[in-house]
């Protein structure tokens, strides 16, 4: 077996393509479509413009059977003081072999790099998939989670790696209305001055960057938060405007400022499934249909500025955002992601009766 460095064309699809085989005959597998790894790995993703990230694959007789990203997240490292380096899109056959030689060549440029701890997988920050399953592989993933083999902890394990931080992902199916104190908090905040919007596709881009404000003061003292860049939003709305639905995203605000903002996005890996990867016409019509029959969505876009808080506003927000569900046929809601140790957004999503129904592990190992 042996480590190479993803240098050519044909190196980048077989790094792009080892999952596809991998997970096959996997039922739970959400193939992404092809198109899009392209572009998510290609000069186009800001994430290659300020980050050291190195691809590699692990060829055995000829044949790919691992692969691996080493990213060196510079912002992370600025705004943390620290030398952390990750690691990220890791794919593997069952076998430590492949595994410890993935992640020898990944520790070998975090040292010569004068990293000195090394966490993973994340794709490529906090702000993208990130994690490893280790509850819940009954269902597929949703929009933009990750999915992996159960054995991938135990090479993990086997490979020197520990647990530094669960992130929990809990689900629950929408009532017709909601929890009477989230009404009565709602109400007050309303009196308080406090206003929502939903977004509008026309601004779209507008009002991602209000999400990006808001977003970057809320999370600021999160585990692992990097602040989101100007280039990661304008790369991202490409790919969230088709498939948003401006009546499950609301943004408050106060004097005309954006203070919080919610947001759901259709379960797109509903469709997903049934593309194996692949868009021609064909599969493209069978898209558009099955766009508008997506029963399920993901809670993923949600903040409020700190010195916002407890003003009801994220009561406000849900009750508006929970008027727009309403209108969809969205019933199957996921909260996620949530830090194990985040107690406060935990008994929220309880509240609402949610329930946790998967987890995802981060590693760790010195340098």
């Amino acid at each position: 077996m042996e480590i190479i460095k993803v240098a050519s064309r044909n190196d980048l699809k077989e790094f792009i393509q080892l999952p596809y085989r991998l997970y096959r005959s996997d039922t739970n597998f959400v193939a992404p479509l092809i198109i899009e790894q392209k572009r998510r790995f290609s000069p186009k993703n800001p994430s290659f413009r300020y980050n050291n990230i190195n691809l590699y694959l692990a060829v055995k007789d000829g044949k790919t059977v691992g692969r691996i990203a080493s990213i060196i997240n510079h912002n992370h490292n600025t705004y943390h003081k620290d030398r952390t380096g990750f690691f990220g899109f890791f794919e593997s056959v069952n076998d430590i072999n492949v595994a410890e030689g993935l992640f020898q060549q990944v520790i070998k440029d975090m040292a010569s790099n004068g990293m000195d701890n090394l966490i993973g997988p994340m794709n490529f920050s906090t702000n993208e998939e990130c994690g490893f399953l280790v509850e819940g592989y009954d269902e597929p993933p949703m929009i933009m989670m990750p999915y992996n083999f159960p054995y991938y902890n135990d090479l993990l394990l086997a490979s020197g790696f520990e647990k530094v931080k669960d992130l929990l992902a809990f689900i629950y199916t929408l009532q017709t209305t909601l929890p009477d104190k989230v009404y009565r908090v709602a109400t007050i905040a309303e009196k308080r001055g406090v206003r929502v919007r939903y977004i509008n596709k026309k601004t779209f881009h507008k009002d991602l960057k209000d999400f990006q404000e808001i977003y970057n003061d809320a999370w600021a003292n999160n585990w692992g938060f990097v602040p989101i860049t100007d280039e990661e939003i304008d790369f991202t709305s490409k790919e969230l405007k088709p498939i948003a639905d401006e009546k499950i995203i609301a943004i408050a605000e106060v004097d005309n400022q954006p203070v919080g903002f919610l947001g759901v996005i259709p379960d797109i890996n509903q469709v997903l499934r049934l593309l194996n990867g692949k868009l021609n016409p064909f599969k493209l019509l069978k898209a558009l249909y099955h766009m508008k029959r997506i029963s399920q969505g993901r809670l993923l876009l949600f903040g409020v500025k700190t010195r916002f808080r407890n003003r009801g506003i994220d009561a406000l927000l849900y009750r508006e955002v929970h008027k727009g569900l309403l209108q969809t046929r969205i019933r199957r809601i996921e909260f996620s992601w949530i830090l194990e140790d985040n107690i406060d957004t935990i008994n929220l999503a309880e509240l609402f009766g949610g329930r946790p129904y998967k987890r995802y592990r981060l590693y760790q190992k010195k340098i």
